[in-house]
């Protein structure tokens, strides 16, 4: 393989990542894009990151929808990503099972803590940083 394909590889795994940590943290995100670019005040960025997080009545809906939409973004992401690698019926996979499983375990365990650092740390601190009432939140507290 040459070194301009692993990287292009890891390239596409890494926008794999980060794209799906992304994606779960909708819930929590533009309520801190409408505050830091004026588009809404602090009270009503709030209601709408409660509302997407928590749901109406505590019966949210919101987030683990892009939960699952995340888990599925990998998912096809990763049987993308091994397509394109030449990985294409289930006894090639069955053959290349060990590279399959670490590399997939890698991708979820990197999306995980990539979705937790982004959503409770990265977020929650710009969020309290914009008055947003989100010190409860923190995971250090």
């Amino acid at each position: 393989m040459s070194e301009q394909t692993a990287t292009s590889d890891l390239r596409s795994l890494w926008k794999l990542i980060s794209g799906s940590a992304l994606m779960a943290s909708l819930c929590c995100l533009p309520s801190v894009v409408l505050v830091f670019f004026g588009l809404a005040s602090v009270s009503t960025a709030a209601a709408l990151s409660d509302d997407l997080y928590w749901g109406y009545n505590g019966m949210g809906w919101f987030r683990p929808l892009l939960l699952v939409a995340s888990a599925l973004m990998v998912a096809v992401g990763l049987v993308i990503y091994f397509r394109n690698e030449g990985i294409c019926t289930l006894d090639e996979a069955k053959r290349q099972r060990q590279r399959v499983i670490n590399t997939s375990l890698l991708v979820g365990t990197l999306t995980v803590l990539l979705y937790l650092l982004f959503n409770f740390v990265i977020l929650t601190e710009l969020g309290i940083a914009m008055n947003l009432p989100w010190e409860s939140s923190r995971i250090w507290d």
